[in-house]
């Protein structure tokens, strides 16, 4: 088969000369679907970055595949690319029994994080045929043993084939007989504050060191009290630490959380029915904030992310400072945290206004933004 990977783009995600819309592991998959003769109603992919998968399938001409991708920029960049290629015949699921149900083949573009590979695999074996083959990919400097380790958890039959082109497959079959309860959304107390996780949501039920650091500088005790009217917003809110936390101390403000994880999504809204103020907070699954209106913040909160997958690039911090200056009105307030080492500051006055450091410790620095 002769599917043209390279005119798939990674848009509207970060894109530069170092970044592509699909890697060699993609294309073990798509082989190794493709020498099984399944029936396209019977395959679901899951962490599908840009569509690589599915397009490569149905180009194929399988009908009928599901998909199931966690960020929203990934499904933007499936949906626009399955446009350009004048490609259909997929459907795209949240990680759940309509994904799963009756699948006999499920293609896995291997997580980074062993807790969303646990729920990932524990939903395969609950919800997908009896005779499901899961079909686990990744390149081999990210791949380890404790990956295998996850996944027996849940199969009973776990093989890691030969390498090639610095990617390997991994085949997990027979599915163990599962719990009466999925083992996530995990749950945990902290200091008046619940948090609940789902298994790809960055730091699970744990409060981010981050997090934590801004929560500090910010006082969000209750105690003092934010105009009537103000608009708050969580960007990229991860769990809803922040979100909560600020509705918690706030009652009279209204609150967005958003983020591009569909993971940590249902992770904020769980966290925010746990806390009791999911009447008071949107959570939203979006990219960088698109949907929110220009101008119509007074307060952004943000904890920006310094990777994209498993490479370290910057470029998903700038996208959100964008963001928020977008977002932000005229004198509207971005605080910030970020990893000292980053030395954001500068990138921060530049696209967003006047910047203050609050806070520096050996790990952590918080600033506050005025937009100009």
């Amino acid at each position: 088969m002769d599917f043209p990977y390279s005119r798939l783009r990674r848009w509207p995600d970060v894109e530069a000369d170092n970044l592509q819309a699909h890697d060699a592991t993609d294309l073990l998959l798509v082989e190794r679907a493709l020498s099984l003769g399944i029936d396209g109603h019977e395959i679901a992919v899951i962490g599908d970055e840009y569509g690589a998968i599915t397009l490569a399938l149905t180009s194929a001409g399988f009908d009928g595949v599901r998909v199931h991708q966690d960020l929203a920029s990934g499904r933007r960049a499936l949906a626009r690319n399955a446009e350009e290629l004048g490609l259909a015949g997929f459907s795209s699921y949240e990680l759940d029994a309509t994904l799963l149900d009756g699948a006999r083949l499920v293609l896995l573009q291997l997580p980074k994080a062993l807790a969303e590979l646990e729920e990932i695999a524990d939903a395969a074996a609950r919800w997908a045929a009896p005779d499901v083959v899961l079909v686990a990919g990744g390149r081999v400097k990210h791949m380890t043993i404790a990956q295998n380790e996850v996944l027996e958890r849940s199969f009973v039959e776990v093989q890691a084939q030969r390498a090639e082109r610095k990617s390997r497959l991994v085949i997990a079959s027979e599915p163990r007989p599962v719990s009466s309860e999925p083992p996530f959304p995990l749950t945990a107390q902290h200091e008046g504050l619940t948090l609940v996780a789902h298994g790809g949501a960055f730091a699970g039920a744990k409060l981010d060191i981050g997090t934590r650091v801004l929560l500090d500088v910010l006082g969000l005790d209750g105690g003092e009290e934010s105009n009537p009217g103000t608009t708050v917003v969580d960007l990229g809110c991860g769990t809803g630490a922040l979100a909560a936390s600020y509705a918690l101390a706030h009652p009279e403000a209204g609150v967005i959380a958003t983020d591009r994880s569909a993971a940590a999504v249902a992770s904020a809204r769980a966290t925010m029915a746990a806390n009791g103020v999911g009447d008071r907070v949107t959570v939203m699954h979006d990219d960088a904030g698109s949907e929110i209106a220009d101008a119509s913040a007074d307060v952004v909160l943000l904890n920006p992310p310094f990777h994209l997958g498993s490479s370290v690039h910057t470029g998903a911090a700038t996208r959100l400072f964008e963001a928020a200056a977008r977002i932000l009105r005229p004198g509207g307030e971005l605080f910030t945290v970020f990893n000292s080492s980053l030395g954001y500051r500068a990138e921060l006055t530049r696209l967003v206004g006047a910047t203050e450091q609050l806070e520096r410790t050996p790990k952590f620095t918080v600033t506050r933004s005025i937009r100009r």
